[in-house]
């Protein structure tokens, strides 16, 4: 729904009152973008005079990027339908204690989904980041400006993602859950810092890239 949108509508979606599309909806389209321009540079770099060594890494690369573009593209969508299955959760009847109980059977498990959605887009955009590594390091350096700004954009949407799994654990009664899934994003988290930064302290070693 989202995904096949304009991107000024969008825009203007986001910005209305409604409550989706939202942040998660936002990250998946950030991560979209950086595996878009991870992507690019490695299509840039195959075919190149001069870049023979690393081609069939770039085509790799290329493929890779492709497929985490549309899997981030689904999430555009995923992460609002995640929302409203919370939605629809909470509005189930608590009228007698047996629907009181599935009631609140339906909020753990939707609330649980809310948070499994954006982990799972987290760890793409590790994978995405990865990926951005590689074609600032090894890719055109004519477009090295374009992997890092890949690199960047997978880590913002990585964070972005990471602070959504989060504030829906709140909501989460099952503690091992929640303690597992606590530890994975600060892996993540830790992980997505400490990466961009070597990739963009990369950027210093081919200092003629920056052209574009």
């Amino acid at each position: 729904m989202y995904a096949d949108l304009s991107i000024k509508e969008y825009l203007k979606q986001t910005a209305s009152a409604a409550p989706v599309p939202g942040g998660g909806s936002v990250a998946a389209l950030g991560a979209s973008l950086a595996a878009a321009l991870a992507g690019m540079v490695a299509g840039l770099t195959v075919g190149r005079k001069g870049f023979e060594a690393v081609e069939q890494e770039m085509k790799e690369t290329a493929a890779a990027a492709a497929d985490l573009l549309n899997r981030c593209v689904e999430d555009i969508d995923r992460d609002p339908d995640a929302y409203r299955q919370v939605l629809a959760a909470y509005r189930l009847p608590k009228d007698s204690a047996a629907d009181k109980a599935a009631r609140s059977r339906a909020i753990q498990a939707a609330m649980k989904q809310a948070a499994l959605v954006p982990l799972a887009l987290a760890e793409r955009v590790q994978q995405i980041l990865e990926l951005a590594g590689d074609v600032v390091q090894k890719g055109n350096p004519n477009a090295i400006s374009d992997g890092a700004v890949a690199a960047m954009m997978a880590r913002s949407a990585g964070m972005a993602a990471i602070c959504n799994v989060r504030i829906n654990l709140t909501s989460v009664k099952d503690a091992d859950f929640v303690e597992k899934t606590t530890r994975k994003i600060e892996r993540l988290e830790k992980e997505l810092v400490n990466r961009e930064k070597e990739i963009l302290g990369g950027l210093r070693k081919r200092p003629a890239a920056c052209r574009n």
